[in-house]
């Protein structure tokens, strides 16, 4: 309890930098993520911090920064090295799930393996994984064996985030659903580039939407969020060996 109190006491000042319009250090945020992950953090200041970030923002730097604490704060899965074939896709999200759903089973069909760990809902928007679950029998909730045993058997996986990979995003990711913080650029670019490392496979598609029924509404605020989803993937420490984008 005395540790807690001590970090909470100090991390008071990390808010109100944020707050006032500072960049944090890596220390900084790295103190956030893993207070976050091992719950020496209480809920009401990791929520004071997102919101400093959703309405100050985060520069580059510190969005990979931030990507890179939540990597990692939980294991890395190496696809890449195991199933140098298979690809993974990610959506940011809207009202529709007009994509996953087909794309997996299309690529699977003519030989392309197809690897996603998917998301639930954020927000307005369903997720695919909430999609899934509603046809009974489907079961998402696989550990990398599981993954790697689907791949083998149909060629497409998907499957929810476990509870070892990005640990601090599965905790962000429920208070950024309840403090009106989804929209925040940085904070969506970690949560989703924290997963698509530790999943790890040699090739990522991004496929980001725009327009009213999506987190960014016009094409500027679209291509925004492309860019920096490019940026943080194209590090030379985050790629596992080739990334593409669409």
């Amino acid at each position: 309890m005395a540790r807690r109190r001590r970090d909470s006491v100090s991390f008071v000042e990390v808010i109100a930098r944020k707050r006032d319009g500072h960049s944090l250090g890596r220390e900084e945020i790295e103190e956030f993520v893993q207070g976050a992950a091992a719950g020496r953090l209480p809920p009401e200041q990791l929520a004071a911090l997102l919101m400093a970030i959703c309405c100050r923002g985060m520069d580059e730097q510190e969005t990979h920064w931030l990507t890179e604490a939540m990597l990692a704060s939980g294991e890395r899965w190496e696809l890449a090295r195991l199933r140098p074939d298979a690809v993974d896709k990610h959506s940011t999200g809207g009202v529709g799930d007009t994509v996953s759903l087909i794309l997996a089973p299309l690529l699977a069909a003519v030989g392309v393996p197809v690897a996603m760990m998917a998301g639930r809902g954020l927000g307005h928007s369903q997720g695919t994984l909430d999609k899934l679950e509603a046809m009974p029998g489907v079961r998402c909730d696989r550990d990398r064996d599981g993954l790697l045993a689907l791949l083998d058997g149909c060629g497409a996986a998907i499957v929810a985030q476990t509870a070892t990979i990005a640990p601090a995003d599965r905790v962000l990711y429920a208070l950024r659903d309840v403090t009106g913080t989804v929209p925040s650029l940085p904070l969506i670019v970690g949560s989703i580039m924290s997963k698509k490392l530790a999943l790890g496979a040699a090739t990522l598609i991004l496929d980001v939407k725009m327009g009213s029924g999506a987190f960014r509404k016009t094409l500027a605020a679209a291509a925004e969020l492309a860019s920096a989803l490019r940026a943080v993937g194209r590090a030379p420490e985050s790629r596992p060996k080739r990334w593409s984008q669409t």
